[in-house]
Formats: structure tokens, C-alpha cells, sequence
């Protein structure tokens, strides 16, 4: 797969998760990607996922998801 296809890939699970209510609480970055922890309050349950990030697109595109939530 192509860089920019992986990037698409990572993208979409972001999306994905950002159109169901999940806010990104927790970004752990070390030489082999980044590891974004989800998190959102459902029916009173608190619920996470995480995601595994490998290209350098897809690190700037959720560091502009982190800016709109602020």
C-alpha cells in the first residue's frame, strides 16, 4: 500500500471514531508512531478505544482534531 493509502486508512478510523462521540484524551508518541487514546461517556459508561498511528500525515491531521477541541 502507498503512503498516501495508509494515510487515507488512518484518517477514516479517526473519522470514525470522532462521528461516534469519542474525544481524543491521550496522545503517546514514540519512534514507531503514535498511540491515541479515545475515550466517550455513554449511558453513564465511560468508554476507550486506541488507535495506532504510523504516518506523518495522519499525526498532522489529528493534531488539528486536538486543536478544535480545545
Amino acid at each position: 500500500m502507498s503512503d498516501y493509502q495508509h494515510f487515507v486508512a488512518e484518517r477514516e478510523k479517526i473519522d470514525f471514531l470522532i462521528e461516534k462521540g469519542f474525544t481524543i484524551k491521550s496522545v503517546t508518541e514514540n519512534l514507531s508512531g503514535a498511540f491515541l487514546e479515545f475515550e466517550r461517556i455513554k449511558q453513564g459508561k465511560v468508554e476507550k478505544e486506541k488507535l495506532h498511528i504510523l504516518t506523518a500525515d495522519a499525526r498532522k491531521y489529528f493534531s488539528g482534531i486536538l486543536i478544535q477541541q480545545l
